[in-house]
């Protein structure tokens, strides 16, 4: 089969002939791909900024954003059959450990993680298990879905943590309309009824929210806290959602808060600095948010199903794997980017 392989950081990866992954074991699932989303972290891996974290060993197969149709399946397989459209959870999981009993899968003691740590679905064929396939509602194609394996289980995980916090009333700030941004948009939308305020330096981006739920887009000028602060009577939001997490974003997320504010951490690359006093004084909170777990994945399958949340994407062929990189490196890809194996 063809996948894109990595074959040493720093350099863009290359489209090869591997041989096909096989069904061994009893809860394998060989998926066949029908798209695989494009993610910054892709990005990231090629630089060499998960080397470390991940301990994967090259060359492997990138892609950790995949859906497609069931090809093949161990014995004890119940859930799914052959010919079946699938999104696939980002993390193989084991059920057994105490993370995973918990429904808390995203910190599995035993997960591998394709795309990752080992190899991922920028390829013909992806092998999973039977924990981490999402029979897909009729009305959706693997294709359309595929990023929201990750971008959109990352931003619907830390939205589904947020609700609790975003009464009538209460309002909320978006950092990056982009790939992930714009997901959180939808499903802010469609959880909460909190006022959606949404700063990006791109007019496309903010145009884009505008029509899918942000009640007010700010553009990233320079003047953006100060914006923030007028539209919220001078007190700040009660929660922002930084989809960007560097370049600044983190500082100014944090000026966003009012007093007793959250700031969720979703985009990274930056470092989140704030004197302990600031910390302790306003009584802020800061957390971390990573992917989600699979009846995150699953409900989020739902309100796709309902219109409520939508991709916007471009599609490109498996060939095509950098030239989709430089269009997402170079801000020229508005919303995902997906490779699909059968247009290249």
């Amino acid at each position: 089969m063809k996948a894109v392989r990595l074959h040493e950081y720093t350099k863009r990866p290359v489209v090869e002939d591997v041989p096909d992954p096989e069904v061994r074991g009893p809860l394998d699932v060989l998926v066949e791909i029908g798209g695989a989303g494009l993610c910054r972290t892709d990005l990231h891996i090629v630089e060499g900024q998960w080397a470390e974290k991940s301990g994967v060993r090259l060359p492997y197969t990138i892609g950790h954003e995949n859906a497609g149709w069931v090809r093949e399946i161990g014995p004890a397989v119940t859930n799914v059959r052959p010919g079946d459209a699938v999104i696939l959870h980002p993390i193989v999981t084991c059920g057994l450990c105490r993370a995973c009993r918990a429904g808390d899968d995203v910190h599995c003691a035993n997960q591998r993680f394709p795309g990752i740590d080992t190899d991922g679905g920028m390829a013909e064929l992806l092998l999973t298990s039977a924990r981490s396939v999402v029979k897909l509602d009729e009305s959706l194609r693997p294709a359309d879905v595929a990023a929201l394996a990750d971008a959109g289980l990352t931003a619907y995980h830390a939205v589904r943590k947020a609700v609790p916090l975003l009464y009538p009333g209460t309002r909320v700030v978006v950092i990056g309309a982009g790939g992930l941004g714009h997901i959180g948009v939808q499903c802010l939308a469609a959880m909460t009824p909190a006022e959606v305020i949404v700063v990006d330096r791109s007019p496309a981006a903010l145009s884009l929210v505008k029509e899918l739920g942000a009640a007010h887009t700010v553009p990233a000028d320079g003047g953006q806290v100060e914006a923030v602060a007028d539209l919220t009577g001078g007190q700040g939001a009660h929660v922002v959602l930084d989809f960007v997490g560097e370049g600044g974003a983190e500082r100014e997320g944090v000026a966003m808060l009012r007093r007793a504010g959250s700031y969720f951490v979703i985009g990274y690359g930056g470092r989140v600095e704030i004197p302990t006093i600031d910390i302790i004084s306003s009584e802020i909170n800061v957390i971390g948010n990573l992917v989600g777990s699979y009846n995150d994945l699953d409900e989020l399958m739902a309100l796709a199903a309902q219109g409520k949340v939508r991709l916007h994407t471009r599609t490109y062929p498996l060939d095509a794997v950098n030239e989709a990189m430089d269009d997402l490196d170079n801000g020229r890809l508005q919303g995902r980017g997906i490779l699909v194996p059968g247009g290249s």
